[in-house]
């Protein structure tokens, strides 16, 4: 089962930072001046979208909590970073982002990482 909240941790961080990510994408840039700046963002607070990022995040912190009840941090953390490899590859089929070999290098990194710390 610690598995199941480590999994749930990772699918829902990536969940809510490729949701605001297409939903800031979709609202244009952030404008420039600072009363503009926190005007636009605080608008923002209540698109369904970002709300649903929001409640993402949440649900990640509590499959963490509940992960934590099942292994050590330093066994488990760096699970976290499979995070960072799910993003970049719907990142990428998602928003059409581009794939360097500098990323596909990090990128096997992180994965023989995971795999050592094991």
């Amino acid at each position: 089962m610690g598995y199941f909240y480590i999994a749930g941790t990772i699918l829902f961080t990536v969940y809510g930072q490729l949701i605001i990510k297409w939903t800031m994408d979709r609202q244009g840039e952030l404008p420039d001046g600072l009363l503009d700046k926190f005007l636009f963002l605080f608008q923002l607070i209540w698109n369904p979208w970002i709300l649903s990022g929001f409640i993402a995040a949440f649900l990640a912190a509590l499959s963490w909590m509940a992960a934590m009840t099942k292994f050590d941090i330093s066994y488990a953390y760096p699970f976290m970073s499979l995070s960072f490899v799910l993003v970049f590859i719907l990142s990428v089929l998602l928003f059409g982002e581009p794939i360097s070999t500098q990323k596909i290098i990090g990128f096997a990194f992180v994965i023989i990482g995971i795999l050592i710390m094991r």
